[in-house]
């Protein structure tokens, strides 16, 4: 089942790799605009900001199976959709922010469902590793998958790279289909309740939790840097390194940022068993500042390309400490709403981050605004170092 799984994500994130190119790309290419490639980064976020309570609660009452595909499909036709209109006549600037927005609305609830089913398919022991062999290959995609959109999109266009992402979303929904554990219902017993019933017990919950709470209010931190440095990467390529904007070259540089999130997901494992949760967020979000005034000052593309990959280790992992330490201590009738509530909050400063970013990076340019970015990293690292979770011990012992 777990192989299943993993070979579905695998094939969707396959195509998201070269999205996360094409789109972006197509948009910087018909505008030549640093504020609407930030706004892009931005809108991609908000979904989640708005809809993340509310699904949340809804998803623990749904079959994760159902949720899966049927968000799955919504994905497939928003992607589909760039190819269908390239081939009527062409594509525009709010049409891209749209399919932005429409994907990220559906990922919403395939994340939402996807925090229950883990769990089912792995049992509560087995979710760090399984959370760890995703990330592996998530990032290994990532290596790849960024430098082969950008092939992609230079030799056969956008359209195309949103075609073979809208297939992917087709097939992965084939292989989530025939996992029989993720039909189960929730269970038949639990109380009735609404909405905000079950959306307050999730906060509170959270709340409840100093480490759970602790992390998840750094992730803001965490999430306002990284929306800054990922907004404006293809501009920073563009205008800092000097690259064309349909170059290959732009690719690997997100291909690099991959190979640093594959680091992280190989450390996290080990790190959690050996140092306080604390501690491994203040140090990665010491690394992320220091990576980012390096991508700042970046004048070579090697040297930009080893800002990223040190950056995403970073930012990396202070996602997945928080990410995994969530889903080991919650227990599962919560899963849904304890963790999309919580990646609510800690991405919540992605959108600020991005959009604030692309304004700045027109009024004082690309590097005064990434080395504010690194800036608000460095603060987090300070504020994380004073609260209780600094002192947490690691994953194992907290969840004995």
């Amino acid at each position: 089942m777990l192989a299943s799984y993993l070979w579905s994500r695998g094939i969707v994130w396959t195509g998201n790799a070269l999205t996360a190119v094409a789109l972006p790309l197509m948009l910087f290419q018909l505008t030549g605009s640093a504020a609407l490639a930030g706004l892009l980064t931005a809108l991609e976020a908000v979904p989640y900001l708005v809809l993340g309570l509310p699904v949340g609660a809804l998803v623990d009452r749904w079959s994760p199976r159902s949720t899966l595909l049927v968000s799955s499909a919504a994905s497939a036709l928003a992607a589909a959709s760039v190819p269908f209109a390239a081939v009527l006549g062409g594509v525009t600037p709010v049409h891209l922010l749209i399919v932005a927005v429409a994907t990220s609305v559906s990922f919403v609830f395939f994340d939402a469902a996807s925090f229950g089913a883990i769990p089912a398919i792995v049992g509560r022991e087995g979710i760090a590793s399984a959370t760890a062999r995703m990330m592996t290959i998530s990032t290994l995609i990532g290596i790849a998958g960024p430098p082969l959109g950008g092939l992609v999109s230079a030799i056969a266009g956008g359209p195309v790279v949103l075609l073979i992402d809208a297939l992917a979303y087709v097939v992965g929904a084939v292989l989530l289909a025939r996992i029989g554990v993720l039909a189960v219902k929730p269970d038949p017993d639990r109380p009735r309740r609404g909405i905000r019933a079950d959306i307050v017990e999730g906060l509170r919950y959270i709340r409840a939790v100093p480490v759970i709470r602790d992390l998840t209010l750094l992730g803001v931190g965490n999430s306002i840097a990284a929306g800054a440095v990922s907004g404006l990467l293809i501009v920073a390529a563009v205008r800092t390194l000097g690259l064309s904007s349909d170059s290959p070259a732009i690719g690997v540089l997100f291909g690099a940022g991959a190979v640093g999130a594959l680091a992280a997901s190989w450390l996290i494992g080990p790190l959690q068993k050996k140092v306080g949760a604390g501690a491994i967020t203040v140090g990665a979000l010491l690394l992320a500042a220091v990576a980012i005034c390096g991508w700042a000052l970046s004048t070579s593309f090697l040297a930009g390309c080893l800002a990223l990959s040190l950056w995403q280790i970073g930012t990396t992992a202070v996602s997945l400490n928080g990410i995994i330490t969530r889903q080991t201590l919650t227990p599962p009738n919560l899963q849904g709403r304890v963790n999309t509530t919580a990646r609510m909050i800690a991405w919540g400063g992605q959108p600020l981050g991005a959009g604030a970013a692309g304004l700045l990076a027109e009024g004082i340019g690309v590097a005064p605004a990434l080395l504010i970015a690194a800036a608000v990293s460095l603060i987090t690292a300070l504020v994380a170092a004073t609260l209780p979770v600094g002192r947490a011990a690691p994953l194992g012992s907290l969840a004995a």
